[in-house]
């Protein structure tokens, strides 16, 4: 195991009516004239932001509002967002919504706390991590990218072309408290259920694989949330309304990426580097959606440098019968078995589901590598021609 430090500063309160708590909480932490920030208005349609605004009038705050979050979240508005809040004089940013508006907050705050543009501090940027925290706040409707507890803060360039999508990753940028009522997801659609579904499973399985070493707590922590994931996927799109199963994805979703799951191991996220730049440059595309296409085809590509991890989680997380004389095969049998369940709760297992054909791979490529320069660190280095190959078994 290596060497770590974990930190969970966020505070989570969870459960039904939690809504009655934000104003006080929040005014706990000084707030007095807040942002409220969401994304196309599904939070008015079904009340959650009534009853936002009730607890933060009951509490004696101010608000502002600013709605209109895309998906991939856009720097051009994070701008407009931080203009906003220094014109009103905001001292607390309140996400309302899922990753997206979380991400938009935490750029928010970071552009607030620092005097900078976020996009100094991305993965490319020219400047080192913020130092300064501005107070963000999450009230979650949305159970997959956990956001609302990670130290990550992914946004996208559209202020440039092609546009880049890239991560802020500072302890900075975790939030100071996170409302999480799992009723508050009931009215998510199936696709999105299923992208979140993904989306959580993936941040546990990247940190899963990768590393050398003895991790055994770490890595059956991270197999009970993918098996309770698995099943609670299954009851929650089959019915929406069953809270248990809402509550387990929402939970989850903190659990998979505020780095418990990972403790003791290295975090390189190669498949997410795969998908930034195909939802960057196709924007239709959901980030779910994309890493059920392309993480099955990764763990094809690279499972015989590990062979015996990837046999170890098809045996405990998909019930692949361990064959140890031929270990690569219950490896194979474990990729699908996950393409299986992936399509079982309608995500896309293809390049051609995701609207991509063979002529689309260069232009993908090339932002991937940034014309050839660089390389995804993995099992082996990524470069144009392992991704090219990845691309294939995704086909």
């Amino acid at each position: 195991m290596n060497n770590f430090t974990f930190c969970t500063p966020t505070k989570v309160i969870f459960g039904k009516d939690i809504e009655k708590q934000i104003g006080e909480t929040i005014k706990g932490y000084g707030a007095s004239r807040v942002l409220i920030h969401y994304g196309g208005g599904s939070v008015k349609k079904t009340g959650l932001f009534d009853k936002v605004v009730n607890s933060l009038e009951s509490a004696g705050l101010t608000y502002v509002e600013l709605g209109g979050v895309e998906p991939n979240p856009k720097l051009s508005f994070i701008h407009k967002g931080i203009e906003l809040c220094k014109k009103e004089n905001i001292d607390f940013i309140l996400a309302v919504g899922g990753g997206s508006v979380a991400d938009s907050s935490k750029a928010i705050g970071v552009g607030l706390a620092t005097g900078n543009d976020p996009w100094q501090y991305a993965s490319t940027g020219t400047c080192p991590e913020p130092n300064e925290v501005f107070p963000v706040g999450v009230v979650l409707t949305l159970a997959a990218a956990g956001s609302e507890m990670s130290n990550s803060d992914v946004i996208t360039n559209d202020t440039i072309t092609p546009w880049v999508k890239q991560g802020i990753t500072s302890e900075t940028v975790r939030p100071l408290v996170a409302f999480m009522n799992p009723e508050n997801t009931f009215t998510v659609s199936k696709f999105q259920t299923g992208c979140g579904i993904v989306d959580i499973m993936m941040h546990t399985m990247e940190r899963y694989f990768l590393g050398v070493g003895d991790c055994d707590l770490t890595e059956r922590l991270a197999e009970g949330l993918l098996i309770a994931v698995r099943d609670a996927g299954r009851v929650a799109i089959a019915n929406p309304e069953d809270y248990e199963a809402r509550a387990t994805l929402m939970w989850a979703s903190s659990l998979s990426h505020n780095d418990l799951t990972g403790c003791g191991k290295p975090r390189y996220f190669p498949v997410h580097k795969l998908e930034h730049p195909i939802s960057a440059l196709h924007d239709n595309i959901s980030h779910g959606a994309g890493l059920s296409v392309l993480f099955p085809a990764w763990a094809e590509f690279v499972m015989k440098y590990d062979t015996m991890k990837f046999a170890q989680l098809a045996n405990r997380l998909w019930g692949v019968e361990m064959n140890f004389d031929h270990p690569e095969k219950t490896a194979k049998d474990g990729i699908k078995a996950m393409r299986a369940y992936f399509k079982e709760i309608g995500m896309p297992i293809t390049m051609s589901e995701l609207g991509l054909k063979p002529e689309d791979y260069e232009d993908i490529i090339n932002l991937t590598t940034k014309n050839g320069t660089a390389k995804i660190k993995s099992y082996i280095d990524l470069g144009k021609e392992e991704i090219r190959e990845i691309y294939k078994l995704a086909e």
